[in-house]
């Protein structure tokens, strides 16, 4: 086992964990294609095609943990998680490093109570069963002795300035302040939880530390639940903005637009997730592990960059 702290993936939650470790004075190592990204103190960036073995055991060799943060292209799951996340497993085997990867709700069937960690990873949606198989292999990796793993899961996330690409984004953060109308997925009115991604990372920290953190998955502490009316209002209200209207998109339309538009015709198949109360109980890593969640409020704040 070596000395640094390689993250794989240099999105929000990437980012963050970088700078979480950074601030700690360890050695930090963070991936991407690419090699660029915003310039950390005391973060090495490197260009590294992570579902390249050699590549990322190369990147890798010095690890003493490795934290997947990687997140292909949401239309191509099936093709692009597995040898990534294969190629991931094998370098934290060959350098002997902790495996912490970060995963979220989908390998859970759709629930009807609030999802704790032993619950039963039946996914009825093909991205929730490669999400699903990912920790299979690695946990019977881990208890076959040839790696040390772990796993983070998150709800949705809060607490940064996001893109469109997220729920809690742009696509709902630019038209509160615009005033206009907020286009939502499922129904506004039901629970849903949604985690900081500032608990991410410290949850990925601890991961990798803690011994009796290894050979489970854990939720990651999030804080109480939210129907999406209530974020967004609440949101408006920091911004001082008249509470907007609220637009969700019938059923019918998802489908729709799916044919025509490759990443609608993905979403329909977790529109479960927001047509229903969707939370999680995370009270296993703060009893745990000590582990508490940013109250709500300051995520709030921290999605509008306040």
């Amino acid at each position: 086992m070596g000395t640094a702290h390689v993250i794989v993936g240099s999105g929000p939650t990437g980012q963050t964990t970088a700078k979480l470790l950074a601030s700690r004075g360890e050695e930090v190592i963070l991936l991407n294609r690419s090699g660029r990204g915003e310039n950390i103190q005391g973060v090495q960036r490197q260009a590294v095609n992570a579902s390249d073995q050699a590549a990322m055991q190369q990147a890798a060799h010095n690890a003493a943990v490795i934290y997947n943060c990687a997140n292909p292209i949401y239309t191509k799951w099936v093709t692009d998680w597995p040898p990534l996340a294969n190629s991931i497993l094998n370098a934290a085997k060959t350098s002997g490093a902790v495996l912490v990867t970060l995963s979220n709700l989908y390998g859970y069937a759709p629930p009807t109570r609030p999802m704790v960690e032993t619950d039963p990873l039946n996914a009825t949606s093909v991205k929730g069963q490669v999400r699903a198989k990912m920790w299979h292999d690695a946990l019977a990796a881990h208890r076959n002795g040839d790696v040390v793993v772990t796993e983070a899961r998150a709800s949705d996330f809060i607490g940064a300035e996001l893109d469109k690409r997220y729920h809690t984004g742009t696509r709902i953060t630019d038209p509160i302040r615009a005033g206009k109308t907020v286009n939502i997925l499922g129904n506004p009115d039901v629970d849903h939880s949604w985690t900081s991604i500032n608990d991410v990372a410290a949850t990925l920290v601890e991961l990798g530390s803690n011994e009796k953190a290894w050979g489970k998955a854990w939720h990651v502490p999030t804080a109480e639940p939210l129907t999406q009316r209530e974020i967004i209002q609440r949101l408006a209200e920091l911004v001082e903005a008249d509470p907007p209207k609220i637009r969700p998109a019938p059923d019918a339309l998802v489908t729709v637009m799916g044919w025509f538009q490759p990443i609608m015709r993905e979403l329909k198949e977790v529109l479960y997730q927001f047509d229903r109360p969707f939370v999680v109980d995370s009270s296993a890593a703060t009893n745990v592990l000590g582990l508490k969640p940013v109250p709500i409020e300051k995520s709030l704040r921290l999605t509008l960059g306040l």
